[in-house]
């Protein structure tokens, strides 16, 4: 827990509480399952969210904390420490994980008619249907590995589906059966539709494991199965590169992404009812200790009921269906005319992310466009905005990408849309090698009344059409010359070398982006002990850097009031007497991904707003490429203000209120009637 300078715990401490503040968001997002006025089918999907969550939690986190504590330095202690107690608040989030889906939503969606039939329950037709899949569309992709010393323990895919099976009797060779293991392979689907002929109601539905565990004697004909036990491991994901030592990025990459399914065991989880025995085995296997083994009462893996919400066509139980809006400046207005008229702010996924393909779409075909530049973070493997630059360098224009290799989990789509651009001509490069290029920008450089002209996209939010429907972010697209200036610098900055010039209006990390948050933070603090309004607010993901709390600390003790949004992870405590009275801190969970950035300060009435890629964490600040915008137009500066604070702070039904001591409490309406930000945002800028 950060208090304050006198009080800071050391570095081990700070990365438990990190974790520990993890699990705390994700047990916020579980409520959300829990919570009766949610839709059943998307209470299900937020079940699915948070084991999706703790999947990556334990690839990464967790795995840090695993190849600490194996070295004998003074840190691992700390590291071991640290990993009981994540696997103490990590077990119970499992447990209620399971209640709520066995005990809550399988009753709820039956009584819907959206039934999972288990091999116990089977009729004699669903046998039969059962049995015809497995032989036609599952047994032909199996393959049983028996142990024995000519066969041992496979090689077991991160994340995969497998069963440990035991078996008696002698085989063809004369062999003792004891124990095999069977892989599923990832091509199978894990969830099969059942027809409502057979089924016998509106929604059946069949497990992947429940159609082997009803066939798996097949695989073994003549012995006998004494049981059959569902296992699922998770390793470390990390990818490993020697800053100091690569000469080619992406040739690094390409030799480490292959070994990513197969790193160290860091989390086994197996069926409750799975016999110590076989426990035993796996845990020696994966080389895993008691607090690593995760026993759950159902599916090792609850992601893939996600696909529940496709295959069960119910919009009665999920949540409504909405158009994003339009800003009224682009409405029935050529692009480029609308951005030159004045700043267009954009809000997803309440308004529509269509401008910013629009915008990159209409620069590849415009022949007085003559050059495109494009930071990628995030994309995925189908995106019409790098087909868009495809198409852009094939007819010719100058396209400049800025593409980030070690964007986690998404390295080797971008490694794919690195090849594919440098095969039609466009200037791919990677960033600054040791800071991650995080800054969200594009830059479209126009040839109109024989004069070049700029125009930019500034954002909170990566250029992912599919997930900009999901995440909360701010864009604005400006022809402002001092924007569009800055941006070209930092262009220059990522693709070129030289020393850095100072810019006009942005600021950037690794640069000024923390000197700027500091000082802005210190001045509200002058501003209160002079007698003079202080406030400020802030909206991110996480809040962690330790000399930006202890500035916060410093002002709320000068009388500044502060409203922080954090969404996640808050290293800041609210409320303690004599250091943070003046601050109030809540993270807000509902149906869309709070995603923006935003730091709102009084500054004597000036407001200075700003829209940024950056969280106020050490990595954000000082060892990534960052960009924070200013929103110069006081029309659009309210808005930002309304729509990520006023709003947020109303909220009385989605809000999670901190305590001194770190723990959140919901915020109840109390007898008021309900009011959900993400509502009111939805009435007011969608489907305009």
């Amino acid at each position: 827990m950060t208090i304050g300078p006198d009080q800071r715990p050391e570095a081990a401490a700070r990365l438990l509480n990190r974790e520990l503040g993890m699990l705390a968001f994700n047990e916020r997002v579980l409520f959300q399952a829990e919570d009766g006025t949610r839709p059943l089918l998307e209470r299900l999907r937020f079940v699915t969210i948070v084991s999706g969550n703790l999947d990556e939690f334990f690839e990464v986190r967790v795995a840090e904390l695993h190849e600490i504590a194996q070295f004998d330095r003074p840190e691992a202690a700390a590291a071991r420490e640290s990993l009981r107690a994540i696997a103490q608040r990590a077990r119970a989030l499992v447990t209620r994980k399971y209640r709520v889906l066995n005990e809550v939503l399988i009753p709820a969606m039956r009584a819907e008619g959206i039934v999972f039939h288990l091999v116990a329950d089977w009729t004699d037709a669903q046998r039969a249907w059962a049995e015809q899949v497995f032989l036609t569309e599952i047994e032909p992709l199996l393959t049983p590995i028996a142990l024995d010393p000519a066969h041992p323990f496979p090689r077991i895919l991160n994340k995969s589906l497998n069963f440990v099976i035991e078996l008696d009797g002698r085989d063809a060779f004369g062999r003792k059966a004891g124990i095999a293991v069977l892989q599923a392979p990832r091509a199978l689907p894990r969830l099969l539709r059942v027809p409502r002929e057979i089924s016998g109601h509106p929604h059946g539905l069949m497990l992947l494991t429940s159609v082997v565990r009803g066939f798996v004697d097949r695989l073994f004909p003549g012995l006998s199965v004494r049981g059959m036990h569902q296992f699922r491991v998770t390793r470390n994901s990390e990818l490993f590169v020697d800053d100091e030592e690569i000469t080619d990025l992406r040739a690094a990459l390409q030799g480490e992404l292959p070994q990513r399914h197969y790193g160290d065991a860091v989390r086994l989880e197996v069926a409750v009812d799975c016999p110590e025995s076989v426990v035993a085995l796996l845990l020696r296997e994966f080389e895993l200790g008691e607090d690593d083994c995760y026993r759950v009462d159902g599916q090792v893996n609850l992601n893939r009921l996600s696909q529940v919400l496709d295959l069960v066509d119910r919009p009665d139980l999920k949540f409504p269906v909405f158009e994003p809006g339009l800003p009224r400046a682009l409405r029935g207005r050529e692009l480029f005319t609308a951005i030159r008229k004045g700043d267009v702010l954009l809000h997803h996924p309440y308004e529509s992310f269509h401008p910013v393909t629009d915008f990159l779409s209409a620069a590849a075909t415009d022949p007085d466009v003559v050059a495109i530049k494009l930071t990628v973070y995030r994309t995925g493997a189908d995106s019409v905005l790098m087909e868009a630059l495809l198409a852009a360098a094939r007819a010719g224009k100058e396209v400049t990408v800025v593409l980030e290799l070690m964007a986690r989990f998404d390295e080797e789509a971008n490694m794919n849309w690195a090849e594919r651009l440098e095969r039609v001509g466009a200037h791919v490069t990677y960033g600054v090698v040791g800071h991650k290029t995080h800054a969200k920008m594009a830059l479209v450089v126009r040839r109109e009344g024989g004069r070049l002209c700029r125009y930019a996209h500034l954002g909170t939010g990566n250029y992912h059409p599919r997930t900009a429907r999901l995440y909360e972010d701010f864009g604005l697209l400006t022809a402002d010359e001092d924007l569009c200036a800055d941006v070209h610098e930092m262009f220059r900055r990522l693709t070129g070398l030289g020393q850095t010039g100072s810019l006009r209006a942005l600021v950037q990390s690794p640069f000024d982006l923390h000197s700027m948050v500091l000082a802005s933070i210190r001045r509200e603090t002058e501003n209160a002990r002079a007698g003079r309004k202080g406030y400020l607010a802030a909206k991110v993901n996480a809040l962690l850097e330790p000399t930006v709390i202890d500035a916060l600390y410093a002002a709320s003790s000068a009388g500044v009031k502060i409203d922080l949004i954090v969404r996640g992870v808050c290293a800041l405590r609210p409320g303690v007497p004599g250091l943070s009275e003046n601050i109030q801190v809540r993270s807000m969970v509902g149906r869309f991904l709070e995603h923006s950035r935003v730091y709102h300060f009084w500054n004597d009435g000036a407001r200075d707003v700003w829209i940024a890629s950056a969280d106020w964490m050490d990595r954000n600040l000082l060892r990534r490429v960052e960009v924070a915008c200013p929103i110069r137009d006081r029309r659009l500066k309210q808005r930002v203000i309304d729509e990520a604070i006023v709003e947020n702070l109303r909220d009385n039904s989605s809000a999670w209120i901190m305590d001194s001591e770190g723990h959140y409490q919901r915020r109840r309406p109390r007898g008021r009637l309900p009011r959900v930000a993400q509502l009111r945002l939805l009435e007011r800028l969608a489907g305009q």
